[in-house]
């Protein structure tokens, strides 16, 4: 079954540092082995302008379970993490079996 890491990631302290750190996050998922696809995406933040719990989503798409299970055990991931967590940023991870 298709599965989904969906990666949520909560307001930075400095956003603009974030920001630039965050490249290194993406290419770090690129390389995780049988990556079907990612999604980046940024939080709109409320309509009054104040901050949203999360500020960044990064989904990453496998063909099964096994698959995301498998990637999340390698170096790229541990790269993937430790990038993550150079941002000072927060994050949650998921796993979601991907609904058709």
């Amino acid at each position: 079954m298709p599965t989904k890491i969906a990666l949520i990631i909560d307001n930075p302290a400095n956003p603009d540092e974030f920001e630039k750190a965050y490249a290194e996050v993406r290419q770090a998922a690129e390389q995780l082995p049988k990556l079907q696809r990612l999604e980046s995406a940024k939080v709109w933040p409320k309509e009054d302008g104040t901050a949203t719990p999360a500020y960044r989503t990064l989904d990453l798409y496998f063909d099964s379970y096994d698959d995301a299970s498998a990637a999340v055990a390698t170096p790229a991931a541990a790269a993937l993490f430790g990038a993550l967590a150079g941002t000072q940023a927060t994050f949650m991870g998921l796993f979601s079996d991907i609904e058709q």
